[in-house]
């Protein structure tokens, strides 16, 4: 398997996870300004679901298997 075969999904996963981080950040910053509650209670889900894109398992091919 060559290695390039991965790229695109590793970035694909960074972008998607950067975009949520970026949105979870604009929600952060509007709850502290405009809307206190309402922002916050948006945040909290686009955080976990930022954190849960960065954490996703790429194809088995991607993978990096570490010997035990």
């Amino acid at each position: 398997m060559k290695a390039t075969e991965c790229v695109p999904q590793k970035i694909s996963k960074f972008m998607l996870g950067s975009f949520l981080l970026a949105a979870a950040s604009g929600l952060i910053i509007i709850g502290i300004t405009l809307l206190p509650v309402f922002g916050f209670i948006l945040a909290v889900p686009v955080i976990a679901l930022a954190i849960y894109v960065f954490r996703l398992h790429l194809s088995d091919q991607c993978e990096i298997d570490f010997p035990e």
